[in-house]
């Protein structure tokens, strides 16, 4: 932890948005859908060893990693927290390399295969392993079809185990999405053909927070699940950290129109503040120009704060402003004790940015001052940077 600029994760929030992303994915009811919860990339930067016990904890029984060491992690931080890893299953999502596959036979981690090479590299393991269906992507995944089929033999052959079967929506934000429709076609052709080759997987997964968000694919995973004596599963991660993706609309479309409201934003309260200290403050007079290149100039009197952050630590330089355009802001404590909002003065430098608390009284060198948290968030940052709010969580170094 940074002592000029740290994160505080509120657990009891992550705790309350698992527990309302099952309950919109029907988790709680006959509808059979779990939830994987995942902590990959550092929990999107909240840090991964915390989040997972506090899920784990939450009811959570399945998380979601990048790759074999972060799930060696995982195990380790459960242990070490004195909670039952073994409740746990833990998915590697980014696929093996050479170097891993000992890891994932020993640490008891479940990887997703989708190439007759990944499956060669833990021939004689035992392992269980999903299979990734491309529906769409062009990312990760196997064609169905004849690749199917060669990869589910070569499975076979090397003595694996076929624990589910998965595909990916790339638009599981548009509600009524005519691609998203077709994607479900085709993994519903895929899952078929593993039933038919004589697999019998225990899970089958598709769809991301958006997924659960917009509300249409949920039913019908469980129903597809359910098709093939399997259980459904969904893999939720920004809504976990108390975010989602805006709901964009499709007039029409084999996905079906309307289920455009969101099922979770309301419920949902983000789980990182991130915080600094003031540096400096100073008062500038009329015609004072602030940061690189003088892309502000103080047109009265202000009184400025000086913060010990910038873009090396996350703070991104989008947010910068000039006299014609407004940028971020933090939010700093007045004397009252009321949080104030303080725009960014200029330029967002590599460590240190200048601040407007003219408005706010009684600000002082060595106060705590919030850059995302209550009054600023992640979307807002997203907005003016131009970007998703992953791109920010993820972006936090503190």
């Amino acid at each position: 932890m940074s002592s000029r600029s740290w994160i505080e994760i509120d657990e009891g929030r992550l705790s309350t948005n698992y527990r309302a992303v099952r309950e919109a994915a029907g988790g709680a009811s006959q509808s059979r859908t779990d939830v994987l919860a995942v902590v990959k990339a550092n929990a999107y930067g909240h840090g991964m060893s915390q989040c997972a016990v506090a899920l784990l904890r939450a009811g959570a029984t399945w998380l979601g990693v990048g790759d074999a060491a972060e799930g060696i992690r995982i195990r380790q931080a459960l242990h070490a927290a004195g909670v039952d890893g073994n409740a746990v299953s833990i998915l590697a999502m980014c696929g093996v390399l050479s170097d891993e596959a000992k890891a994932i036979a020993e640490g008891g981690v479940v990887p997703v295969v989708w190439t007759e090479q990944q499956v060669e590299l833990l021939r004689g393991s035992g392992a269980r392993v999903h299979v990734e269906v491309d529906t769409g992507m062009s990312r990760q995944g196997v064609r169905s079809g004849a690749a199917l089929d060669a990869l589910l033999g070569e499975i076979s052959a090397a003595g694996l185990q076929l624990d589910g079967v998965l595909t990916h929506f790339h638009s599981a934000e548009v509600a009524g999405s005519a691609a998203t429709g077709e994607q479900r076609r085709r993994f519903e052709g895929a899952v078929d053909q593993v039933r038919k080759s004589g697999f019998h997987p225990r899970w089958v997964h598709a769809g991301s927070s958006s997924t659960v968000d917009v509300g249409e694919s949920p039913t019908w995973l469980a129903e597809l699940a359910l098709r093939v004596n399997a259980r459904a599963m969904v893999r939720s991660g920004l809504a976990l950290y108390g975010y989602t993706l805006p709901i964009a609309r499709e007039s029409a479309g084999p996905a079906g129109g309307g289920g455009a409201e969101s099922h979770l934003r309301a419920k949902l309260k983000p789980v990182m503040t991130w915080k600094t200290r003031v540096l400096d403050v100073r008062d500038l007079p009329a015609g004072a120009t602030i940061g690189y290149n003088a892309t502000f100039t103080a047109t009265q009197p202000m009184r400025v704060a000086l913060l010990p952050v910038g873009y090396a630590d996350g703070l991104r330089r989008e947010l910068s402003s000039t006299n014609e355009q407004a940028g971020g802001w933090v939010m700093v404590r007045a004397a009252d004790g009321v949080l104030g909002r303080a725009p960014i003065l200029g330029r967002v430098s590599m460590n240190l940015t200048t601040v407007d608390i003219t408005g706010v009284e009684g600000v002082r060198a060595g106060d705590e001052v919030v850059l995302l948290g209550d009054g600023i968030t992640a979307d807002d940052h997203a907005r003016i940077a131009g970007t998703i709010p992953y791109e920010i969580l993820c972006g936090v170094r503190a």
